[in-house]
Formats: structure tokens, sequence, C-alpha cells
């Protein structure tokens, strides 16, 4: 695999403009729902050879599967709810894989910020949201899922990579998932190993340690294990050997009938992840700050 180019040219173009709180992107990407299917994303991302060899070098997974977890989760939620700032914390993520690179078990070169590997851990995140209203939500018709892609080509533009691998639209977005799905994905060490551990995790925070992490941890790590392989597409679900009965079925449709409820009761902005919150409370401030301007 050659390494991508990553020079700067000397007249840069601006970067696209950062998505707003019009878009489909801010409504769904920052949902809390969606941390029930962060295992599932990590499984759809690590199934891929390249990217399990980058986090399996590059990374103490093994050793503290947190910390990963806790250091992404926020400039990727920033791309999207930054505002002015979002293109440079575009750039940030961009840099964090500048030396994520090395050869897979099968001795085959990969880069982190390679077209393949870089737009595949992106339209993860992308199909998350889509799955997210599919298994907890509110279903996303064509139309709303054309225009949440259309949205999620101009976020990934933000990281300024090369765009030749970006589908043009929803439906041959569609094509290139499914030849993933069925071309590309395969078992790797990291998904036997989060399928196949017993062990206790350690807690993410030292405040959660002891009697509080005891009661937390079956739903916190069991409990995402179980959504994950629930919600897997089956063909993976297969591939990797995992059982899902009828009963286990009922018990999720219970769960997405628990937190439909719920959202709609819960205030607002309190289902968000705190960045998407605090943009969402920033962008309700600016508008009413413009609008009683236009008053006066």
């Amino acid at each position: 695999m050659q390494a991508p180019d990553l020079a700067q040219p000397a007249h840069p173009p601006a970067p696209p403009s950062p998505l707003g709180p019009d878009s489909l992107t801010w409504r769904y990407f920052g949902d809390l729902r969606g941390l029930l299917l962060i295992g599932r994303t990590g499984i759809l991302q690590n199934m891929h050879p390249g990217l399990a060899a980058g986090v399996l070098q590059h990374s103490d997974l093994f050793a503290n599967p947190w910390n990963r977890l806790l250091r992404s989760i926020p400039p990727i939620l920033g791309v999207v709810y930054d505002g002015g700032q979002a293109a440079g914390t575009a750039l940030q993520v961009r840099s964090f894989h500048r030396d994520i690179k090395g050869q897979d078990g099968e001795g085959r070169p990969y880069h982190a910020l390679s077209p393949e590997l870089f737009y595949w851990a992106h339209a993860t995140f992308f199909e998350a949201q889509i799955a997210l209203q599919q298994w907890l939500g509110a279903p996303l018709d064509e139309q709303q899922c054309e225009r949440l892609y259309q949205e999620s080509v101009h976020w990934y533009a933000l990281y300024g990579l090369p765009m030749g691998q970006v589908p043009e639209s929803y439906v041959a977005f569609q094509g290139y998932w499914q030849r993933m799905l069925e071309q590309r994905l395969q078992p790797t060490e990291i998904t036997t190993w989060y399928f196949g551990s017993t062990g206790d995790l350690q807690a993410p925070y030292p405040w959660m340690r002891g009697p509080l992490w005891w009661c937390l941890q079956p739903v916190l790590v069991g409990g995402v294990r179980w959504v994950a392989r629930g919600t897997l597409p089956p063909v993976l679900r297969e591939r990797l050997g995992l059982r899902w009965t009828a009963s286990d079925q009922r018990r999720l449709r219970l769960l997405a009938g628990f937190l439909r409820l719920a959202w709609r009761v819960l205030p607002g902005e309190w289902g968000y992840f705190p960045r998407a919150r605090r943009a969402i409370r920033r962008a309700r401030l600016a508008a009413s700050g413009a609008h009683q301007a236009r008053q006066a």
C-alpha cells in the first residue's frame, strides 16, 4: 500500500463550512443511546484487518480498553459539533493517525490515513446513526438517509483527505457497505478477545472503582457486548460464530421500547453527549440573541 500523500499544498483550499444545528447529523450523532452501540461500531471497524492491526500495534487496548474509547469519542464528536472550530478539530483527529502504520497479520502494509482505512472508520460512524434509529429510536426513511449521508460526505471533507473513496449517494454507499461486509471484513484478534473475554475489566475512572463498578460492569461491558451481538449484520454474526436467540431478540425489543419511552420524556439536550449538549445550548443562545437583535 502506498503511503498517503500528507503534504500540504502551498495554498490549501479553505475547509468546507461545518455542519450546524439545522443538520440531521446534529440531531442524531450525539445521541447518548449510541453508547449502547459503541461495541457494535468497534467490531465493525476492527473486523477490517488493517484497522485492527493499527489498534493492536499502536495502542494498549487489551491492558486498558477504555483509554482508546475515552480519548476518541470527544474529538470525533467535535468534528460535528464544534462549529467554527470544527475544521481545526478535524485536523487534530487526522494528526492523531499520522504515524499509525505498519503491516497487518498477513504482511500487508497499512496506514491509518489511507483512504480505505480512514473512510471505513468514518463510514461506521455514519451508519451507526441509521442503526441506532433502526434499533433504539425512530427508523429513518430513504430521504432522511440520503440527507444524512450527504451531510456525512460534508463532514468527511473536513479531514482534508482524498475523496475518491467516497460514494456519491446513499444508494451507492449501501453497495459499498455490502461489499465491505461480504468481501473485506473478517474475524481478528480483537473480535476474538472482545466476544471471548470473561474476566473483569478495570473501571474507566478511579472514582468508579469498588462496589459502584461491580454494579455497573455487567451493564457497561456485558450489556454493550450483548447489544453488539444482536445488532451486528447477520452475515457478520455468523462469520464470528455468535449465538443470538429468539429470547435475546425479545429482550432487545423490550430494551428498545423502554429507551424510546425514556427519550420522549427526557428534557431535550439531556439525551446527548456533553460536547453535543454544549453545542446545542450555544446554538440556542445564538439564535435567541439574533432574534432579540432583530426585534430591537
